[in-house]
């Protein structure tokens, strides 16, 4: 595997990472909202991850040599969780329903904070990875002069 292969993967890792946080952070900051434009209140999201193969020139050539191991990983789809909203007794909320339910978001704080902290650790260990590559790669130039 060269380095630029080492960087398409970790980049790629990269940027789902970004795209969960963005998500995480976009769950958490409607954790209240009861109004959407497509009606009821906001339902959580998350993101669905695919790895599919490098499918570059190099990465063809070693095909044989490690199989199809080599990946990438891409962002599929945004899905949106279709559990029930949390009801809570609030008969003197704007959107209550005859029996004084409010339906709230099915966003969970403690889940929220967790999924973040696993997507920066993710992110981390891709950054990790990809300046290894970088520095491999300048030691591998310093090496040839």
């Amino acid at each position: 595997m060269d380095f630029l292969t080492n960087m398409k993967i970790s980049a790629s890792g990269l940027a789902v990472q970004r795209k969960r946080m963005e998500t995480i952070s976009s769950n958490l900051a409607n954790m209240e909202t009861t109004r959407t434009p497509e009606g009821g209140p906001y339902r959580r999201k998350d993101v669905l991850i695919t790895a599919l193969p490098l499918g570059d020139e190099f990465g063809n050539t070693f095909k044989n040599a490690l199989g199809d191991k080599l990946r990438r990983v891409q962002v599929a789809d945004v899905i949106e969780d279709q559990s029930e909203p949390r009801l809570v007794y609030n008969p003197n909320h704007p959107d209550a329903n005859d029996l004084g339910y409010v339906a709230l978001p099915n966003v969970d704080q403690m889940t929220e904070i967790v999924n973040m902290v696993t997507t920066q650790r993710s992110f981390e260990a891709n950054i990790t990875a990809l300046n290894a590559s970088k520095a491999m790669a300048i030691r591998a130039i310093d090496l040839g002069r």
